[in-house]
């Protein structure tokens, strides 16, 4: 089995929930990394994804590999930008108001 992984990074504004993990991450930067397995017998080269798992600092500086997928990690990214945008409007609206 042919193995290839891919690392991208994110980063979250405010803290976030991941389904399936009952704990609250701290707002800051992340690795994903993704890890695809070559298919075999294609007249053409092809992968699937076959792990996804967000890299996070636990304590003493022990670094954890979670378990997730992208549809989770997509989500919560959506609601980490929702929230931003909701945070830039109160302060746009706010600072209206106060002039």
């Amino acid at each position: 089995m042919t193995i290839r992984s891919s690392i991208l990074h994110l980063t979250f504004v405010h803290p976030f929930n991941l389904a399936g993990y009952h704990e609250t991450f701290p707002a800051g930067s992340y690795d994903v990394l993704t890890e695809y397995e070559l298919l075999y017998g294609l007249s053409f080269q092809a992968h699937r994804r076959v792990s996804t798992f967000l890299r996070v600092e636990a304590r003493a500086g022990v670094t954890e590999l979670l378990p997730t997928t992208e549809n989770d990690l997509e989500a919560a990214l959506a609601r980490d930008t929702a929230s931003h945008e909701i945070s830039d409007a109160t302060v746009s609206i706010s600072s209206k108001e106060t002039k």
